[in-house]
């Protein structure tokens, strides 16, 4: 096949050539070029070889403004932090969660005590890791957890990787005690308590359903 396509662009060319009325001196270039690239065809291609998949593209997030809002409104705007949550953000929308999770890596390296990179280094990992909370991810949440006790942030976050890699029992736990840390003026303390409810309502009727049949021997 590799020939043919050769042969069919040499037929291409020398067509357009004189479709174009080009002098016969600039053939010669023409055909010169032809034979170079028949040349390497012949040394270095490998037509014998098997097809190999091609990579998927990255699959594009969709945008979640309400949960930056929401990360905002927890661990505050306009801080040094920031410029780490909006290139993570636009990795993460861009399909690559793999490179977000190592610029967070890099801010936990440059300030080790900041619960909130610690926070989001953990949402970084999980998303990186198939929307799973994976060991690295859940050592991430811990530590922030460990670094700010009295913080709803960090609690709620892990409470949402558990949502989103299908745990939802798991999740119960920290958005409840994310809810009782919430001060009672913040802001964001009724998105919390909207989210604790819905997931109670969720789980609720998940114990509802009839546990299915064991199969017969």
């Amino acid at each position: 096949m590799g020939w043919l396509a050769l042969a069919a662009i040499g037929a291409v060319v020398f067509g357009l050539l004189w479709l174009l009325g080009l002098p016969r001196s600039l053939w010669s270039f023409a055909g010169a070029a032809l034979m170079l690239g028949a040349a390497g065809y012949a040394l270095q291609a490998r037509p014998d070889l098997p097809g190999a998949p091609v990579e998927a593209a990255r699959k594009v997030q969709a945008d979640e403004p309400m949960l930056r809002d929401l990360r905002s409104a927890m661990f505050g705007r306009f801080t040094y932090i920031d410029g780490y949550f909006f290139a993570a953000d636009a990795l993460m929308r861009g399909g690559d969660p793999g490179k977000a999770a190592k610029l967070m890596l890099g801010g936990v390296r440059a300030s080790p005590q900041d619960a909130a990179l610690w926070t989001w280094l953990g949402v970084t990992l999980a998303e990186a890791d198939g929307r799973t909370v994976s060991p690295a991810a859940g050592i991430a949440f811990r530590r922030a957890v460990a670094l700010a006790p009295q913080h709803p942030g960090p609690r709620f976050f892990y409470g949402l990787a558990h949502v989103r890699a299908g745990e939802f029992a798991a999740a119960r736990g920290y958005w409840a005690a994310a809810l009782e840390l919430a001060p009672e003026r913040a802001s964001y303390r009724r998105d919390i308590a909207l989210r604790l409810a819905l997931l109670d309502r969720f789980l609720a009727l998940q114990a509802q359903e009839p546990a299915q049949p064991a199969p017969a021997n």
